[in-house]
């Protein structure tokens, strides 16, 4: 396969300022992609892009990831700034640590809102900019979407349903020639690590991530993975490979149902008679 080169590239990166997304943009910037960086922080992402160098390289948009207007206006400003998108990151995203009696609905709320629906409106305000490139889109989930911890109930719903979000946005845009993909990191050093490790029952739970099922990995190992995926223009992007398995288990009838249940032109026909509501009918039962 040829590898999609990022250099002259423009890749459109959410959450660029946390551990994960600003360890991408150091290594993506590395490998001469021109960066949008997308972030809740004004000052952190500005200082972020600075340090790239010209806004021809790198340039700072301050977005809410829970707003569909700011990213809509961060990404067509990106597209014109750049004179093209060709790579979306959807990467920001948050934690919680309680059990489904105790927890804050609120919050519950929150972490699906900017895990999951975050990455939807993240690829909805991207997808014309990214087909005009046949470009690539990328949700980062985790090794939480195939394995289900307890206590971590908002946050293991909304990486399983960013991997499905992923899965079913590549049927509705592979004819469009646009690749579709889902990063799933185990546990690697950042500062929503450094919070699970200081709160006592993220202690308790998984026992300081040092060894065993849980044990972290360096951060250099989770970015050169996903960006090695991101060039290969990967499905699905796991870190460290060795647990491929155990992400592939769930999803082993996927491939066949991608081949065989959507024959053809099925799904451009199906979307073009699909009503904007979403709903199939107005009747309620």
């Amino acid at each position: 396969m040829t590898r999609y080169e990022l250099s002259g590239r423009t890749v459109v990166l959410t959450g660029s300022t946390g551990g994960l997304g600003a360890a991408l943009a150091t290594e993506l910037h590395a490998r001469g992609a021109n960066l949008a960086l997308l972030d809740l922080h004004a000052e952190a992402v500005q200082d972020q892009a600075t340090s790239f160098g010209p806004d021809s390289v790198a340039r700072a948009w301050t977005v809410d990831v829970r707003d569909l207007t700011s990213i809509q206006t961060a990404v067509d400003e990106a597209a014109e700034h750049f004179g093209r998108i060709d790579v979306v990151i959807a990467n920001a995203g948050v934690g919680s640590m309680a059990s489904i009696e105790t927890l804050d609905p609120t919050a519950f709320e929150r972490v699906v809102d900017i895990n999951l629906t975050g990455v939807w409106r993240t690829f909805r305000a991207a997808v014309p900019h990214v087909k005009r490139q046949r470009g690539y889109l990328l949700g980062i989930s985790s090794m939480a979407a195939f394995v289900h911890s307890p206590l971590n109930g908002p946050y293991v719903a909304s990486k399983a349903g960013v991997w499905a979000l992923a899965d079913a946005t590549r049927l509705e845009l592979r004819h469009h020639g646009v690749d579709v993909g889902s990063a799933h990191p185990t546990f690697f050093e950042t500062p929503m690590m450094d919070d699970v490790h200081a709160d006592p029952a993220g202690r308790r739970l998984w026992g300081g991530n040092t060894s065993g099922l849980w044990k972290m990995i360096p951060l250099d190992e989770v970015v050169a993975t996903i960006v090695d995926g991101i060039e290969r223009r990967k499905p699905l992007i796991v870190a460290p490979k060795s647990n491929s398995l155990f992400a592939r288990i769930p999803g082993l009838v996927r491939p066949i149902v991608d081949r065989i249940g959507f024959r053809g032109n099925t799904i451009p026909e199906v979307a073009a008679l699909a009503s904007e509501t979403g709903w199939i009918s107005s009747r309620r039962d």
